[in-house]
């Protein structure tokens, strides 16, 4: 079995970014041979000019297109998160913690909806606050979207940085 293949085809196949140990515990191989397949994958990409990258967000790994390629997707695969719950979303990511009642102000009587969606996504936690919610984005969140560190202060450069596009 060929070690780069296979630690490329549990990547591929991840629904989410994965640790080493995983990846080594569900292909077999070690975790230096893990590393190692990791650094070559990477490599590999790279000296292609591949849209693909190994890309790595605090100790998890996953495959996933350079941001100069992401508006491609949106051409060819359905949306998975409606475009007004995205809105919700963005709000949230950018003003974050913010508390219901005052998105509920700013979006509107969808805003209930879009947060339980958001929530049962794993991409929104809610704190409650009196009689509302304080929202704050998830680790789930920064790692869906390939925003590395996931602190209030990268989500909020990493919206500023990819607006418009």
């Amino acid at each position: 079995m060929d070690s780069k293949g296979a630690v490329e085809a549990a990547l591929f196949s991840s629904s989410r970014p994965m640790r080493v140990k995983e990846v080594a515990d569900k292909t077999g191989l070690s975790d230096q041979t893990v590393r190692k397949a990791l650094a070559d994958l990477a490599e590999d990409y790279d000296s292609v000019g591949s849209a693909v990258m190994v890309s790595k967000i605090n100790s998890m790994y996953s495959l996933r297109l350079r941001d100069e390629y992401s508006h491609f997707t949106d051409k060819f695969s359905d949306m998975e998160i409606p475009p007004a719950t995205m809105r919700t979303l963005s709000t949230i990511a950018y003003n974050q913690p913010v508390l219901q009642s005052e998105l509920f102000r700013a979006r509107g009587v969808r805003t209930y909806e879009d947060v339980r969606e958001l929530m049962s996504m794993g991409f929104v936690a809610g704190r409650k606050t009196g009689q509302t919610l304080e929202l704050t984005t998830t680790k789930r969140f920064a790692e869906y979207f390939g925003i590395e560190g996931g602190r209030i202060q990268d989500v909020k450069a990493w919206i500023e940085k990819n607006q418009g596009q």
